[in-house]
């Protein structure tokens, strides 16, 4: 990883993390996080690990035009992405999983690549579709932070590029060979020769990754599976509440989770610090939460979706006889 790229990511989170917690008592918040009831982390966890096992067939479904892999061969690099995303920066997950893949089932790590940014657009998707499901709630709600009127600006932005990504990558795997024209004139002029012949070989790889998309009813299904696994996680949000002296609906906690992971794509310390926490804090404050009670929470929620997954994925990697950094070097 570039130095200055982490450096940044590193003052992003302190900045968040000054937005999530200036002008709170943390004495209150500490005592809220000592009298919450953690047994209601258990039910979370269970759903949170049904939604991994979705992303896990859901990304079984998208490399199936290259290669079969079952969704228990995926089940266990999934959670070692998860596990590389929250300890390293840039989301290094997403390329050590690609690496665990070719490893374990010979699958190119550019074609795997392919179907991760994918995912990603997916579920950036399916993140601003609770936005903008919830933009009459987010309307109604008061509060002191700038966040929450910000939102709504930020949606729009965020709609016309994910929705210009999707549609950029449908068009490429609709008409690959126009596609294919495209990138080949853009190496040609914009890239050293010594470069061409492996990146046209990576490009061609990487196009091999879109196959799924080819289908209508192909990309529909990764769209509804998407929105599951995104259900499934508010379902986390939903029992971990249960454990704090408060209640909202399950329509505020789909705003919160939107807004929280559309904000997590911004650069940040590894595990999404700052990032999570600020905005998460100030959707609940504006619904009326107690400043000291949303900061618990979602504090708690934080480390709740960060622990046991990055437990499980170290405990996959070190069966498959890697370090992270080994996998990276690959």
């Amino acid at each position: 990883m570039r130095r200055w790229k982490f450096w940044l990511g590193v003052f992003i989170s302190l900045l968040f993390l000054y937005l999530a917690l200036r002008g709170l008592h943390l004495a209150d918040v500490w005592e809220d996080m000592r009298s919450a009831q953690y047994i209601w982390l258990l039910p979370g966890i269970a759903v949170y690990f049904v939604g991994v096992w979705v992303r896990a067939w859901r990304w079984h479904y998208l490399i199936r035009p290259v290669k079969r892999v079952s969704t228990a061969t995926m089940f266990p690099i999934v959670a070692i992405g998860y596990m590389g995303n929250n300890i390293y920066p840039a989301r290094a997950g997403e390329v050590l999983r690609a690496v665990v893949l070719k490893r374990r089932s010979g699958v190119p790590i550019s074609a795997s690549l392919a179907t991760v940014i994918v995912e990603r657009i997916f579920d950036g998707v399916v993140m601003l579709g609770f936005v903008f499901l919830n933009l009459p709630k987010l309307a109604t709600l008061q509060g002191e932070s700038g966040f929450v009127g910000d939102i709504q600006t930020l949606a729009m932005w965020g709609a016309g590029v994910f929705a210009a990504a999707l549609l950029t990558f449908l068009w490429a795997a609709m008409f690959p060979q126009a596609a294919m024209r495209a990138g080949l004139w853009f190496v040609r002029h914009f890239t050293p020769g010594r470069w061409h012949t492996r990146v046209i070989a990576t490009m061609t790889k990487f196009m091999d990754g879109l196959a799924s998309l080819r289908s209508p009813w192909n990309a529909l299904m990764v769209f509804f599976t998407s929105v599951i696994i995104w259900l499934l996680e508010t379902g986390k949000y939903w029992f971990v509440m249960h454990a704090f002296p408060f209640q909202v609906d399950f329509f505020t906690l789909m705003l919160m989770n939107g807004i929280v992971n559309l904000a997590t794509t911004l650069p940040s310390a590894p595990g999404y610090v700052g990032t999570f926490d600020a905005p998460g804090i100030a959707v609940l404050k504006a619904a009326g939460v107690a400043a000291p009670v949303a900061a618990a929470y979602t504090l708690v929620l934080h480390v709740a979706l960060w622990v046991p997954i990055t437990a499980l994925g170290g405990y996959y990697l070190l069966r498959e006889g890697l370090s992270v950094d080994e996998s990276l070097q690959v």
